[in-house]
């Protein structure tokens, strides 16, 4: 439910916020975007489905264009995401440091057991009976040792805002992302915080 309140909080907001910066773009404002007030940052993201560190680095062209590598994993997950992501920073209002933007790009990652939910949770078992059976635990968790592969697709819109006279950013942001698991699809949300140093 939190998930719910967050995606519409930020849907409500976008238009607004993206309007408000290209307007600042177009009149010379001070939030410019190319006015990050960092080059690099290094840090952690922590978010309800997946957290781990996050690097984002702003190209040289002065617009506001960035790239963004995470490498993370899921609470109750044995293995790893690499998500690459481009990303548009655009000023908002005349408030120094403080960026909108948004972005797409790709993940790979691997996974030892399955770490999806299912909701079919039940299967039938022989023909001798209408007998079902848990497949996994209570929740319909999975739970196996083999190696499995994950890659997909993701969007990310956010807020972040660099603390004046400290090397610190602090950001907000959603990243729903589509992927391909050991022949299934699955579209998920994932929303986080992130606190980076800069440099």
């Amino acid at each position: 439910m939190n998930y719910l309140r967050f995606t519409a909080l930020l849907l409500l907001l976008l238009p607004g916020l993206a309007a408000n910066a290209q307007s600042n773009k177009k009149g010379g404002g001070g939030g410019s975007s190319s006015n990050s007030g960092y080059t690099t940052g290094i840090g952690l993201r922590g978010g309800g489905w997946s957290s781990g560190l996050t690097i984002k680095h702003f190209l040289g062209s002065g617009k506001g264009v960035a790239i963004e590598g995470l490498l993370t994993t899921e609470y109750k997950a044995r293995g790893g995401r690499l998500t690459i992501l481009g990303e548009k920073h655009l000023g908002v209002a005349d408030i120094k440091g403080l960026q909108f933007y948004y972005g797409a790009g790709f993940h790979a990652g691997a996974y030892q057991g399955r770490y999806y939910f299912d909701d079919a949770r039940y299967y039938y078992n022989g023909r001798n009976g209408d007998v079902y059976f848990l497949k996994g635990n209570k929740n319909g968790y999975y739970y196996d040792e083999n190696t499995y592969l994950a890659i997909g697709a993701d969007l990310i819109a956010g807020l972040e805002y660099k603390l004046p006279d400290l090397p610190f950013v602090v950001g907000v942001d959603y990243k729903p992302f589509f992927e391909v698991f050991h022949g299934y699809t699955g579209f998920y949300n994932d929303a986080a915080i992130s606190l980076r140093f800069t440099f």
